[in-house]
């Protein structure tokens, strides 16, 4: 099942994820999802 994840973001952190998308030529969704998908591996939290 699917759920829906709204949240709000500086304006230039929308930038540098607007950029990066673009340059890779992926969607917003793509490259969150994979971003989320990575801290599973991760050992430490971010904070």
């Amino acid at each position: 099942m699917k759920k829906r994840l709204d949240f709000r973001i500086e304006e230039f952190e929308f930038e540098i994820l607007e950029e990066y998308c673009q340059a890779v030529g992926r969607t917003k969704t793509d490259v969150l999802r994979e971003l989320i998908r990575s801290l599973k591996s991760k050992k430490k939290p971010l904070l």
